[in-house]
């Protein structure tokens, strides 16, 4: 990229002032600085956080990252923020159960690869934080499968499904109340299970607290846990590795 900027400038098709726009890390807007190396170090673009923003930030940082040609996505944004993007962006797609507003420039093109993220959830209680994972990783690039309402108290439902779940690159495991599921999921599977406490739960279950402390005390092997309610964080990971698994596959 560097050395396209420069042939361009020494070939008198960029100013100096375009190159130093186009070679900036970020744009300051006043009240964000827009990352737009995000992509080069982390092969993802910046991801805007909605909560606590106004529908004015949120459309300037998008509006932003869109005009350096990358994909958008907008975690944890409301339906009205949503409705206000929307007018003026009308290609965006929103997930209201996911609270996802995202973009993408182009559709990702299709290999070889028949590798997908599981998202497996313990009720329907927990859709909204299994939505966030598995529109997130799709928005990202992987392909996803759901297995819902597969929680421990009807466990034929999860066994019912097994064998496509331990087909998958890797599995997010969302689960409220006691957390078991993600210990029952990883006791079956050989590949990574990334663990989703959730906030769905009776007084002790302390808003996740206690579904977040069973899976960090998870007795199988193999589970990592991200924090109550990421269902983004835990898709995030997901992605990373359902990409290092299809850079494996394609060299096969």
């Amino acid at each position: 990229m560097l050395e396209e900027i420069l042939q361009q400038v020494q070939e008198g098709k960029l100013s100096v002032s375009e190159a130093k726009d186009k070679l900036a890390t970020y744009e300051n807007l006043g009240f964000a600085k827009v990352d737009h190396h995000r992509k080069n170090r982390q092969g993802f673009p910046e991801v805007i956080y909605g909560e606590g923003k106004t529908k004015e930030q949120i459309l300037s940082i998008i509006q932003a990252i869109k005009l350096k040609g990358n994909d958008v996505l907008v975690t944890r944004i409301s339906e009205e923020k949503a409705d206000f993007i929307l007018r003026e962006h009308p290609e965006f797609i929103y997930n209201e159960t996911a609270q996802i507003l995202f973009w993408k420039e182009n559709k990702n093109s299709k290999d070889s690869f028949q590798g997908y993220v599981a998202i497996v959830c313990a009720g329907t209680s927990d859709l909204r934080v299994a939505e966030e994972a598995a529109v997130t990783a799709e928005a990202l690039g992987s392909e996803v499968r759901r297995f819902y309402d597969v929680g421990v108290a009807g466990i034929h439902r999860l066994f019912d499904n097994i064998e496509q779940i331990q087909q998958a690159t890797v599995s997010v495991v969302v689960a409220g109340m006691e957390g078991a599921l993600p210990s029952v999921v990883g006791g079956l599977v050989s590949h990574p299970v990334i663990a989703v406490p959730t906030s769905i739960g009776y007084g002790a279950n302390f808003h996740g607290l206690s579904a977040l402390l069973t899976m960090l005390n998870s007795c199988a092997s193999g589970i990592s846990v991200v924090n109550i309610d990421n269902g983004f964080g835990a898709a995030y990971n997901a992605v990373l590795i359902d990409n290092i698994a299809r850079k494996g596959g394609n060299r096969g």
